[in-house]
C-alpha cells in the first residue's frame, strides 16, 4: 500500500452496490425499481454504515432508479444526510469512469460514498486495494452482491491523488434487512 500516515489526511471511499432490483416486464434497465428485498436491504445498509461510523461527507450516486432509491432509503437512517451528487456517468460505468468521478470529489471530503452498479464497483475496489484486511479482497473477488459495502482507506492530499493499489480494503459487509 503506497498511502501512509503523514502523506496527507486519512480518506475513506465507501462503495455501496445498489440493493436488489426488480425486473418488471417492459421497464428499461435504467428505470428498474427495487425489489421487496431491496426495499428491506437499503435501509439496513444505512444502519450498517452508521454503526461502522462510516457516514459520508458527500455521496456520488448513479442516476438509475435502483441506485437513487438505495441512496434515499440508506441515508434516511441518518440524522442529517450529507449532500448527494447524481451522476449519469456512474450508470453502467467501468473502473476508469468511476475513478474519474471519485477524483473529482472536493479535497475537504474525508469520507466519500459511491453508490452504483456491478461489475464496475467490484472492479474499482479490486483496482484500488493494494491490500486488504482478513479475507476482504477474496470476498470481493468471489462476489460483490447487491447491498454490499466496501470500505477503502488511504492517505492523500486530495482525491485527485488516489491511484490504483494505494488503498487498504478495511471492511466488506453485505446489508440484509429482516423479512417481516
Amino acid at each position: 500500500m503506497t498511502g501512509r500516515a503523514g502523506a496527507g489526511p486519512r480518506r475513506r471511499l465507501v462503495v455501496l452496490r445498489h440493493a436488489k432490483s426488480a425486473w418488471p416486464e417492459g421497464t428499461p434497465d435504467h428505470e428498474r425499481p427495487l425489489a421487496p428485498r431491496g426495499l428491506r436491504d437499503a435501509p439496513a445498509a444505512g444502519r450498517a454504515l452508521a454503526a461502522a461510523d462510516c457516514l459520508p461527507d458527500l455521496a456520488l450516486c448513479s442516476t438509475a432508479v435502483r441506485a437513487r432509491r438505495t441512496w434515499e432509503l440508506a441515508s434516511a437512517q441518518w440524522g442529517t444526510p450529507p449532500p448527494v451528487r447524481y451522476d449519469e456517468r456512474l450508470y453502467a460505468a467501468g473502473t476508469a469512469t468511476l475513478l474519474d468521478a471519485v477524483r473529482r470529489a472536493p479535497p475537504h471530503v474525508g469520507t466519500l460514498l459511491l453508490v452504483g452498479h456491478n461489475p464496475g464497483l467490484a472492479d474499482l475496489v479490486l483496482d484500488l486495494a493494494g491490500d486488504g484486511l482478513d479475507d476482504t479482497l477474496e470476498r470481493v473477488r468471489t462476489k460483490f452482491p447487491t447491498a454490499a459495502i466496501a470500505v477503502l482507506t488511504w492517505y492523500g492530499p486530495s482525491w485527485r491523488a488516489l491511484t490504483p493499489g494505494a488503498a487498504l480494503l478495511t471492511a466488506v459487509t453485505v446489508a440484509r434487512g429482516r423479512k417481516r
